[in-house]
């Protein structure tokens, strides 16, 4: 790793040498670890790689960069393919007893550039949170003997213009509940509060609205005094009106998964939408039933519930998170934001008339 980019940062001076950033030559050095005996290398790689070749000065360097960087990596995985065949062969000049193995996580689509980030655009703890993600869904599916070594182990989809945006519910819960709203009530007269800060993701806004179950991506934190602060999700759920069993009723999934003092947690909550008498848009859109399970999913026991709920100032956040990903120029990004609003007032009338608009 390094920190000196050339044209950005001045070189380091280090026992009568100079120390340069490798970006235009080499960001990951998997042979020097493969000399020095390595028989498995896992690489976290986060320069993009797709079939598009974007215009703009910025993104003209940054592929340039992105470029360099995969012929490198892609070079380091033949020598290594020759070298695990020379030692299948009787034949280990580095002194490795076995193949080489290598596990390579990278995102699904490239990561937004670093201006995103300075402008606000995404979050340090949104990226952070996607890297868990990532580094979550390979280690559920990684095979014990690594990746083909091949260039197409670093390829990503083109990304689409998408939405995201950051959402905060709060409300009593309590342990030793299994029913949402007597946990409501133990914890309000115990003084328990359960906040979820949730990051929503839709990274393909028109898969997203054709979508029957609209799923989106969700990761984010807890925070639950008996058990932790600031606990980070790695694994979610998140539907948008998904159709439930019973006619005339959607349902809003929120669903996130955690793992403290070697335990696993499973917050599974929901919101029904659905037109009962009076005006109960509201509350319908804001109020999630919560259950805690302990486990990777709805299946483990109940160990706690609540009532967490969307109050006017955290909606009003709500809606300063709202942004287009991956969209092209005020009209690309400015379709995005429509198309999702068109598709969420489209929905409420649809359950509650014209008058939910």
């Amino acid at each position: 790793a390094g920190l000196s980019l050339p044209g950005v940062m001045p070189p380091v001076a280090r026992d009568d040498a100079l120390y340069l950033d490798t970006a235009f030559v080499q960001d990951a050095n998997l042979m020097a670890a493969v000399r020095a005996g390595a028989e498995e290398l896992w690489v976290l790689w986060c320069l993009g790689n797709t079939d598009q070749y974007l215009g703009g000065p910025l993104r003209i360097y940054v592929q340039m960069l992105e470029m360099a960087a995969h012929g490198s990596l892609h070079r380091d995985l033949q020598d290594i393919s020759d070298l695990n065949a020379r030692i299948n062969a009787g034949d280990s000049p580095y002194g490795q007893s076995r193949p080489i193995r290598v596990h390579l996580i990278h995102p699904q689509c490239p990561l937004p550039l670093d201006p995103n980030l300075y402008l606000g655009r995404v979050s340090a703890a949104d990226l952070i949170a996607r890297g868990y993600r990532d580094m979550n869904d390979y280690l559920q599916n990684a095979n014990p003997d690594g990746m083909p070594l091949d260039p197409s182990i670093t390829s990503m989809q083109s990304p689409k213009a998408g939405i995201r945006f950051r959402e905060t519910m709060r409300g009593p819960f309590s342990l030793g509940q299994t029913d949402p709203k007597a946990g409501a009530a133990a914890g309000k007269q115990a003084g328990t509060e359960l906040i979820m800060h949730a990051g929503i993701y839709i990274e393909d806004i028109e898969r997203f609205v054709s979508d029957p179950q609209h799923a989106g991506l969700i990761h984010g934190e807890i925070d639950f005094s008996p058990i932790g602060l600031g606990l980070s999700c790695l694994s979610g759920k998140f539907n948008l009106f998904n159709p439930a069993r019973q006619p005339g009723m959607k349902r809003m999934v929120y669903e996130l998964g955690f793992r403290h003092a070697d335990q696993d947690y499973y917050l599974a909550g929901y919101k029904d939408v659905h037109n009962n008498r009076g005006f109960d848009l509201w509350s319908d859109t804001t109020t999630l039933y919560t259950c805690l399970h302990q486990g990777t999913d709805q299946t483990g026991t109940v160990i706690g519930a609540g009532v967490l709920r969307l109050g006017v100032v955290e909606l009003l956040k709500l809606a300063s998170t709202l942004r287009a990903t991956d969209a092209d120029g005020i009209r690309g990004k400015w379709r995005a934001i429509t198309r999702f609003g068109g598709f969420f007032v489209g929905e409420l009338k649809d359950s509650y008339g014209p008058g939910a608009s």
